[in-house]
């Protein structure tokens, strides 16, 4: 197995037979995953279902250096925090891993980024060096063809310019950021939008009054003009993202899958459609660990679809809305 062959895989047979070989990888070579396995007091040899595959609590990335190779490390991401909070960090040991899935991924629904033009209501890539979604979508920009691509979370005067504009030249737009900076702008102007894409990427912890999803998604629906709202489903722990075109409804590019496990007995996997804690497979993350417990909670459907229903009432505050507090 190659470093790249996650990006070949076409069914489900080929992702579980490469997860199971990540797995015993880093079962072996990770020494935080190896440990909590040995703590576990499970047998790695004896694991043949990714059901049964157990998974690293997303705690230990703030606590501890999660790597499976002694490979230079390239790049450290830093989740956004609040004074005092304790970042997670994901450190990379090679980045074209990452561009790969995510330019893959996102290409895998959308189309080549190249044909977009990508406005960002995010902080730019000076501001916010640390951010794996402000390396994501700066490298987006970087590759889309249009000189109006950019930053412009501090220029909504301009922005609504540039969005109407392009708009009625009937271009593919993506317009992706943080739901309290969307919300800005529909307070702004009120659009009728035809050919833009709205993704937001998070919540309003710390700068706005919290929203569920669905009526988040309502008022920027009213706002934009739009049918839909489209999301991004990613975190610092992870190299891969998932994506919904609209209903809250995510789905996953071929190398990474959602499972839900049992609040009650964490080591239990639980059937499509019940909710539960949701564990993450990413197999881009086959440097550090590809097998994570995160504090989501969600639900799975039999098409490889799932849904954030919430977080875990302990959890930190979280979300690329606090990059920019």
């Amino acid at each position: 197995m190659t470093r790249n062959s996650i990006f070949n895989i076409r069914n489900l047979n080929d992702f579980n037979k490469i997860a199971l070989e990540i797995f015993q990888f880093q079962a072996e070579n990770c020494a935080v995953y190896k440990d909590f396995i040995n703590l576990l007091n499970i047998n790695i040899s004896e694991i043949k279902s990714i059901d049964e595959i157990p998974f690293l609590p997303i705690q230990f990335f703030k606590s501890h250096k999660i790597l499976a190779t002694t490979n230079t490390i390239q790049k450290t991401f830093l989740s956004s925090g609040t004074t005092g909070n304790t970042q997670s960090k994901h450190h990379i040991t090679d980045v074209s891993i990452y561009e790969n899935s995510f330019t893959k991924g996102f290409e895998n629904l959308y189309g080549a980024i190249e044909d977009y033009t990508v406005l960002a209501l995010l902080p730019s890539y000076l501001e916010r060096d640390g951010s794996s979604l402000i390396y994501m979508t700066n490298h987006f920009i970087e590759k889309s063809k249009s000189s109006k691509s950019g930053f412009y979370l501090n220029n909504l005067d301009e922005l609504c310019e540039i969005l109407i504009e392009l708009d009625e030249k009937n271009g593919k737009v993506l317009l992706i950021g943080v739901s309290f900076a969307l919300l800005d702008l529909v307070e702004k102007h009120n659009f009728k939008l035809k050919n833009t894409i709205i993704m937001e990427t998070g919540g309003m912890k710390g700068r706005r009054k919290e929203l569920i999803r669905k009526e988040l998604h309502h008022v920027l629906k009213e706002g934009f003009g739009v049918d839909t709202i489209h999301s991004e489903y990613g975190m610092t722990e992870l190299l891969s993202q998932a994506y919904s075109k609209g209903n809250g409804i995510f789905e996953c590019p071929p190398w990474m899958k959602i499972l839900t496990r049992d609040t009650e007995d964490a080591l239990s996997i639980l059937p499509e459609g019940k909710s539960g804690g949701i564990n993450v497979i990413d197999l881009a993350n086959i440097n550090s660990c590809s097998f994570i417990a995160t504090q989501d909670l969600g639900k799975t459907y039999d098409n490889g679809t799932f849904e954030v229903l919430g977080r875990f009432d302990d959890s930190d505050i979280r979300g690329c809305n606090l990059m920019v507090l």
